[in-house]
């Protein structure tokens, strides 16, 4: 995709997606459900890299780390990022002259220095130049298993597509204006979205190479609802959801169900019946899309559909879930599905008896 707009940091989209547990031995099983495969360990310390398609999942399990500080203050989490950038150290400069904060990361002999700020919850943020096949960070620090397929298909995930932070209630404006201050994001989408007790609000921020996408979401109304949830559970800001793109959404789905991945609660039948008045000639699948409880978006005007197709997974790292998306036209990020996906959290809610209608 073309740059949107100016791209001062010179950003590329999105290289990788670190995690950490306090609890060891406890991701890969969650890693290997999702179809990702270990196809390289880290020379000196205990860092996996895990990949399907284009996607780069790293588990941190070297101990008196950045990860695993993070990880005993969070539980199992997504405990820092990767943005691709052009040139780092220019990337780097410009940020700390803009206000960033430095995070210094240890590192070994013959290992790369990967320059690095403070992002969401204390999360370091990694800006990364070298990733190109044969130069990147990992055929540098990490080794290879010989015989493992370097990109492997799994099933069928291809990229990151958005990550979403969920931030106390007053907080979305300041994580906004760090994303446009130092990497000169716009917002793309507002959500103001109620449920029948609680609500949230949502503003989603693209980055100008439009590859980085980054929902902000806060409490909207005054009681438990899902965000506070996450943040009494997280204990603070974070990564809530990663969102994984894919072109057949059906086949992913029905490769992550073998694999015993756990989905969140389907929409009611009603939303279903309701989707040929929401989308007229929408031309999709109805009866599999119910089935398998996978969310449809976008627009139809003028006979031509823009559309969206999502599915979320129960909670896998603590509080932390993620989303599975296919887009065919439709660069939102289902918004007419927003509320049917809140209002199902909802109701979970109060069955847990987290949130007690009155």
């Amino acid at each position: 995709m073309a740059d949107l707009f100016e791209n001062p940091m010179g950003l590329m989209g999105f290289e990788f997606v670190e995690f950490a547990s306090p609890v060891p031995n406890t991701l890969e099983p969650v890693f290997e459900m999702l179809g990702f495969t270990l196809v390289a360990h880290h020379r000196s310390k205990r860092v996996k890299l895990y990949r399907q398609g284009e996607i780069n999942f790293i588990l941190n399990e070297e101990p008196r780390s950045n990860a695993a500080y993070f990880a005993a203050e969070h539980g199992p989490s997504a405990c820092s990022m990767g943005f691709r950038v052009r040139d780092s150290h220019i990337a780097y400069d410009r940020a700390l002259e803009l206000g960033a904060q430095a995070v210094e990361i240890p590192t070994g002999p013959m290992e790369l220095r990967l320059p690095a700020i403070k992002g969401i919850g204390g999360a370091p943020l990694y800006l990364i130049d070298r990733f190109e096949d044969g130069q990147s960070i990992y055929d540098i620090d990490f080794r290879f298993i010989d015989g493992v397929d370097r990109r492997p298909v799994g099933h069928g995930l291809k990229f990151i597509d958005h990550l979403t932070h969920n931030v106390y209630r007053g907080r979305m404006a300041y994580w906004a204006n760090f994303y446009e201050r130092l990497f000169n994001f716009r917002e793309l989408r507002y959500f103001d979205i109620k449920g029948e007790y609680t609500g949230l609000t949502s503003k989603a921020m693209t980055a100008p190479d439009g590859r980085i996408r980054i929902p902000l979401n806060e409490e909207a109304s005054g009681k438990t609802g899902q965000i506070e949830e996450f943040l009494m559970q997280f204990n603070g800001e974070g990564i809530q959801h990663i969102a994984l793109y894919t072109d057949d959404l059906i086949a992913t789905w029905d490769g992550l169900k073998r694999a015993g991945l756990p989905f969140m609660s389907a929409p009611p039948a009603t939303y279903y019946e309701m989707l040929a008045e929401r989308l007229p000639g929408h031309g999709q699948p109805v009866a599999e899309l119910q089935s398998r409880g996978i969310l449809l978006d976008g627009s139809t005007e003028g006979g031509h559909p823009r559309l969206l197709l999502q599915i979320f997974s129960g909670t896998l790292l603590g509080p932390v879930f993620f989303e599975f998306i296919q887009r065919k036209g439709d660069e939102g990020f289902g918004e007419g599905n927003f509320k049917a996906l809140f209002e199902s959290i909802e109701r979970d809610q109060i069955r847990r008896g987290v949130i007690t209608p009155s």
